[in-house]
């Protein structure tokens, strides 16, 4: 089966697209919030975010070198994209969704602290 085009997205094409999702729906430091979800999913420290960004690492590299992926992202639930993020079935197709759902929720108006409390 052909890996899906997402996979091969740099990762730092679409960072900017959170940042403004947020940004448009008046949400205060909307790329601290941004970082904050990716922290938490994965573990990335502020610095390693930022060297993936500058390598324009795709998708694929973002998520595998990622040093720690959350287990409490297993209780992420919900619709992104037309898909319940909790019955998708390629790994790392959910961990991008998650992340999606996780922005999601924050320009839906959660606060970030109810947003990573799971």
């Amino acid at each position: 089966m052909p890996e899906n085009r997402i996979y091969k997205m740099a990762f730092a094409s679409v960072y900017p697209m959170y940042v403004n999702k947020l940004d448009r729906k008046g949400i205060e430091k909307p790329e601290d919030k941004v970082n904050a979800c990716i922290f938490w999913l994965t573990g990335y420290s502020e610095k390693q975010l930022q060297h993936a960004l500058d390598a324009k690492e795709d998708f694929k590299s973002f998520f595998e070198h990622a040093p720690h992926f959350n287990e409490h992202a297993k209780n992420i639930k919900g619709v992104i994209c037309g898909y319940r993020v909790e019955e998708i079935k390629d790994p790392l197709m959910q961990q991008i969704r998650y992340l999606d759902k996780l922005v999601d929720e924050l320009a839906r108006g959660k606060s970030l602290e109810k947003v990573l409390d799971r």
